[in-house]
């Protein structure tokens, strides 16, 4: 005997039908259907943890007492450094600055060269005569060679009252030189390129030289200057103050 049971069913597919005002603009209907991830989620930034900090290595003894020795040792230096400038600083200065001297003075001693690049003692130039020092900014210069022009017009005048003439200026020997047999200079030159002499006399301004004339009396003592003084007037008031000595 056969038996027969309840007949099976087989349903259709469940189908889901979805309103277009439910979709998104340009969605299709299997996109609306699929499940969404909340913006709100996904747009968080993930946060690392940080990396657990390392222990500093400690430096040994030894690397500590070095490093401190080497910081004594500069500090050291400096105060050595310090002291040897200072003291080079004095001596710049008392060569730079001398006390200019006044009338009344004797004419510094002092070795400079020549127009030859000998050797010569200012102190000395005096001994024998009186001597006349002129000082000029700067060798074969218009103002200048006009000073020392003067001079050389009326350089026997000054000889036959037994006076010597003596240019002075910061220039080196061979420039002095050139100038010399350029405009056939009778005198000497006197180089000095530190501004001993010049300052000792009073005569030097920072890097310059004040136009100016010294006259000093056989044995060296100071007897007139002019500072500043007139290129074309220098030669003549040097002459005319000799000149009434003898008066």
């Amino acid at each position: 005997m056969l038996c027969w049971g309840p007949p099976s069913i087989t349903l259709p597919p469940t189908t889901y039908s979805i309103h277009p005002s439910n979709m998104a603009p340009g969605e299709s209907s299997l996109e609306a259907q699929a499940p969404r991830r909340s913006s709100r989620i996904s747009g968080q930034a993930k946060v690392e943890a940080p990396a657990p900090a390392k222990n500093p290595r400690k430096p040994s003894k030894a690397r500590t007492k070095r490093a401190a020795e080497e910081v004594d040792n500069d500090e050291k230096n400096k105060k050595a450094k310090a002291n040897e400038d200072e003291t080079v600083n004095d001596d710049d200065n008392d060569i730079a600055d001398p006390a200019p001297i006044d009338i009344g003075d004797i004419l510094p001693s002092m070795t400079l060269k020549n127009e030859k690049g000998e050797d010569i003692d200012t102190g000395s130039i005096a001994a024998e005569k009186g001597v006349v020092l002129f000082l000029v900014p700067k060798a074969d210069t218009p103002g200048c060679t006009t000073q020392a022009c003067g001079f050389r017009d009326i350089w026997q005048e000054f000889t036959s009252l037994d006076y010597d003439v003596y240019g002075v200026s910061a220039d080196s020997s061979t420039a002095q030189g050139k100038w010399q047999t350029k405009k056939q200079l009778p005198y000497p030159l006197i180089s000095d390129p530190k501004r001993s002499l010049i300052g000792a006399l009073g005569a030097a301004d920072g890097n310059r030289t004040k136009r100016s004339h010294f006259v000093f009396e056989k044995g060296g003592k100071l007897l007139d200057k002019k500072m500043p003084v007139k290129p074309v007037d220098s030669p003549r008031l040097a002459l005319e103050f000799i000149k009434g000595l003898s008066e």
